[in-house]
């Protein structure tokens, strides 16, 4: 793994899915990338939904999005208004939807999301990512 990272250093491009980490809690975001991180994921944390998407509609990423991972409950912007808005943009991008708020999971019907209840156990996280990546390589 070591080598993959200092490939992806010296060339830029990420050699393993690329993820999309939506939170504005920060020890969460940080906790999450590196559990990723440490699987081979390349992970991109990004602490406000607003400019995530921005940098989704603008490609501002050095590799192609495969999968969003959001929480629910972020200033300004709702993690259902979230995917609703990057479903105008990405409206197959697979998307990884943790909340505590189990009654949150009826905002994102019609919406193309998993969703998982906190604590998600490291474990449980990673099967959630490769469940969701699988699918989407299966779908072409």
């Amino acid at each position: 793994m070591a080598g993959m990272e200092t490939l992806e250093k010296e060339t830029g491009v990420a050699t393993s899915p690329a993820i999309l980490l939506v939170d504005d809690n920060a020890v969460q975001a940080a906790t999450r990338q590196a559990i990723l991180k440490r699987a081979g994921y390349y992970v991109f944390a990004v602490l406000n939904p607003k400019r995530a998407l921005e940098q989704i509609r603008t490609s501002d990423f050095p590799a192609e999005i495969r999968l969003v991972i959001t929480d629910h409950i972020m200033p300004g912007m709702t993690g259902a208004e979230f995917v609703r808005a990057l479903r105008e943009e990405r409206k197959t991008l697979p998307v990884l939807v943790i909340s505590g708020l189990e009654e949150a999971e009826e905002e994102y019907q019609g919406l193309k999301v998993q969703f998982r209840l906190k604590p998600l156990m490291p474990d449980h996280l990673l099967a959630s990512v490769q469940q969701l990546l699988s699918a989407a390589a299966d779908q072409g």
